[in-house]
């Protein structure tokens, strides 16, 4: 893979420490054409009147937010459209909402502003109405490039129209694109998954997320599982798709960063990064999430709950707890060690004032001897080995 120029750089600081740092913006549009079997977040079918409403919504909270003394001294770093699919909605109305948030919150000079599509619900107008608009990364997904996985997916894009998704958005001015790809899909096999990753190399990606299929419950794919109709690759399967990952990964001068995205450095998702290092963060739309000065809000996820609420002058929050210190602490352990980089041991005791050698004490000794963490230079890491287990290692911290 050729590397490109960057349009934004990496952020130089580890952690937010004051409430003069920046900031993340997230924006959730819950629409989506149907909703695919394995997905649990919020979303819904788009009809014109929600859709509206919704929009009205948004700008209340985009006013809300921008009246808090929490954010009026942060600048946005970075900006991300999420779903659901954000490119459901029309272009001109994303481009509306870009304006809305870039208008009522100070801005860095140099800004990632990311904005998830999917194949099949944009086209060449679209993708150049969004690059004009300011959206700099596009963060494509694709799930598959093999048309019999997609159909199980439940995705409404055939592979060639993924394909064609990219061509066009390298046409549209992208220079920064990034490719979302699952793997241990049902019935899937190796020899299928290193066509699917091949395939997606050859469109020169700046970036790959790369994530195991995993069976969340009220899920179509929970239900199926329970009955015994669906059928998962063995474990030596997944742990195969693994590592021909790493391989091919390497051999295309991508770089593993965290778990589960791969990118030079300057293409490093910015937007994420804030968030596994526990930065400040608004969260705009129904059950978005947002964190200010240790305090986590989380809207309602219901997107005719939200709008009645930002409607009629309210918070449209379901919970709103301040965080205790040691919990903070854990979450930017926890969150930190996802990076390939792990978590500075200084940077933490500046922050949260807490020693996390003598914190853990013999939990960190024993996933250090147990070689699933190491420690080297004052950072904490996860081995090769931890990063296979990451989870049952974070769950030992937490």
């Amino acid at each position: 893979m050729t590397a490109k120029a960057s349009l934004t750089k990496p952020p130089d600081a580890e952690v937010a420490t004051s409430s003069h740092d920046g900031m993340g913006l997230y924006l959730h549009v819950p629409f989506c054409l149907h909703k695919c079997p394995y997905c649990s977040f919020y979303s819904v079918a788009a009809g014109l009147e929600l859709t509206n409403r919704y929009v009205e919504a948004i700008k209340q909270q985009i006013t809300q937010f921008a009246a808090c003394k929490e954010t009026q001294s942060r600048p946005l770093t970075t900006i991300f459209f999420g779903g659901g699919t954000p490119s459901i909605l029309p272009a001109e109305i994303l481009r509306e909402l870009l304006q809305e948030c870039l208008h009522h919150f100070p801005s860095a000079t140099e800004m990632e502003i990311s904005i998830e599509v999917n194949p099949a619900t944009i086209d060449m107008q679209g993708l150049e109405i969004l690059q004009r608009a300011g959206f700099n990364r596009l963060s494509i997904g694709i799930q598959s490039l093999n048309d019999r996985e997609l159909k199980i997916l439940g995705r409404p894009h055939s592979s060639a129209d993924a394909i064609h998704t990219v061509r066009l958005a390298r046409e549209a001015g992208f220079a920064n694109i990034s490719i979302d790809l699952m793997y241990g899909l049902p019935d899937q096999d190796i020899m299928s998954w290193q066509d699917t990753l091949r395939k997606a190399l050859t469109l020169a990606p700046e970036h790959l997320s790369l994530y195991e299929l995993t069976i969340e419950k009220n899920t179509n794919f929970f239900r199926q599982l329970a009955k015994g109709n669906l059928q998962l690759p063995p474990e030596d399967d997944v742990l195969a798709m693994m590592e021909v990952t790493q391989q091919l990964i390497t051999a295309a001068g991508l770089i593993r960063y965290e778990i589960s995205n791969y990118a030079p450095p300057d293409f490093q998702c910015r937007h994420n990064i804030n968030y596994w290092h526990n930065g400040a963060y608004i969260g705009l739309g129904p059950g978005a999430v947002a964190s200010l000065d240790g305090t986590r809000y989380t809207s309602v996820a219901d997107v005719e709950q939200f709008c009645d609420l930002l409607k009629n002058g309210q918070e449209p929050w379901q919970e709103k707890e301040t965080l205790e210190i040691e919990t903070r602490f854990r979450e930017t352990v926890i969150m930190g060690l996802r990076m390939t980089q792990g978590v500075s041991l200084d940077a933490l005791r500046m922050r949260f004032d807490i020693d996390a050698a003598a914190y853990y004490g013999t939990t960190l000794t024993r996933l250090i001897s147990q070689e699933l963490l190491k420690l080297d230079d004052e950072r904490l890491r996860l081995t090769e080995q931890g990063l296979l287990l990451a989870n049952t290692v974070m769950a030992e911290l937490v």
